[in-house]
């Protein structure tokens, strides 16, 4: 097995270290290709990922993926969007855990508002948001597949706001056909109150597709009631390529401070090992991360006083004892 490491920028270079030690615990024997993406990248080269670091990722079984830093510089390209256009990773697949509630939000990753096409100017610039049915039965149809595997007896929810914006009329209206030719139970809701509700009622949610921009507000937002953005993973996945990565971002505010929570990149890591391998490891993680946070070797954010490679340390050497 072949695995593209990029580490990426800020916090990325700290717990991308952390879950490829759980990967090598899992796949000793696999081949790690080391790839230098992002805004460090852009400094020096004047390009954050150019075609060769595509080729490298395409070539990978899987990309475990850091964060990317995103200047206000508009010379500088998300180096994120085009990696994941280029490997045609058109699901994003956040799982969000909680006390009692797990939710997997199902983000279309490939148009929206995040579709790239934009005309800047300095009185009026315009992003154009895409929404076609093609990619709109794409992303339904995986989280259908999701929530038959993960959780039966439960609903889909379609986020949406196609109240406001007409584009979003053929989102939804795409989703409910798919689910009903599926035979999934679902219902529709506007994003801004699911979101609230959500927040207020997770138990209440089994698995959610919406759009791009929606899903990623959405995800981050409940990360409110699992934790903090450094407890949730997420998968890309296309027909060909994946790539697994934390949600948060490159946190430039605690980067090289060596306090960077690494759950949500051995989440990711979790989540590679299950759709790449077939190595279904979710629950030793899940007890070796409950078991190191109850020692009190949890990073700051979870109320302890261990950095990063001690947490992971602590977070290894109880999985080596299962």
């Amino acid at each position: 097995m072949k695995i593209a490491v990029v580490e990426g920028d800020g916090i990325g270079k700290e717990v991308i270290p952390v879950a490829v030690k759980v990967l090598e615990h899992y796949v000793p024997d696999a081949e790690y290709l080391e790839v230098e993406v992002g805004y460090g990248k852009w400094e020096k080269t004047g390009r954050g990922c150019d075609e060769g670091d595509i080729e490298t990722m395409r070539e990978a079984d899987a990309v475990i993926f850091g964060a990317i830093t995103t200047p206000p510089d508009p010379n500088y390209k998300s180096v994120m969007l085009k990696i994941r256009h280029d490997l045609g990773l058109y699901a994003n697949i956040r799982p969000v855990r909680g006390n009692g509630f797990k939710i997997t939000v199902v983000r279309e990753n490939s148009e929206g508002l995040y579709s790239g096409i934009e005309d800047i100017g300095s009185e009026r610039s315009t992003t154009l948001r895409v929404v076609t049915r093609e990619a709109s039965e794409r992303i339904a149809v995986c989280a259908c597949d999701i929530l038959k595997r993960d959780f039966e007896g439960g609903t889909l929810t379609i986020g949406n706001k196609a109240n406001v914006m007409k584009s979003d009329v053929l989102f939804r209206d795409t989703c409910m056909k798919v689910a009903e030719s599926m035979g999934i139970p679902y219902r529709t809701a506007y994003i801004d109150s699911l979101t609230f509700d959500a927040l207020q009622n997770p138990g209440r949610y089994d698995v959610i597709v919406t759009t791009n921009m929606f899903g990623d507000i959405l995800s981050d937002a409940l990360g409110h009631v699992a934790g903090g953005l450094g407890m949730l993973p997420s998968a890309n996945i296309g027909a060909d390529n994946s790539l697994f990565e934390p949600v948060h971002g490159s946190a430039p505010d605690i980067a090289g401070r060596g306090i960077a929570n690494p759950v949500a990149a051995i989440r990711s890591a979790g989540m590679l090992l299950e759709h790449v391998a077939g190595i279904g490891c979710e629950q030793e993680i899940e007890m070796a991360i409950s078991g190191a946070v109850s020692s009190g070797a949890g990073t700051p954010d979870l109320g302890g006083n261990s950095g990063t490679e001690l947490f992971g340390k602590e977070i290894l050497k109880r999985l080596e004892k299962r």
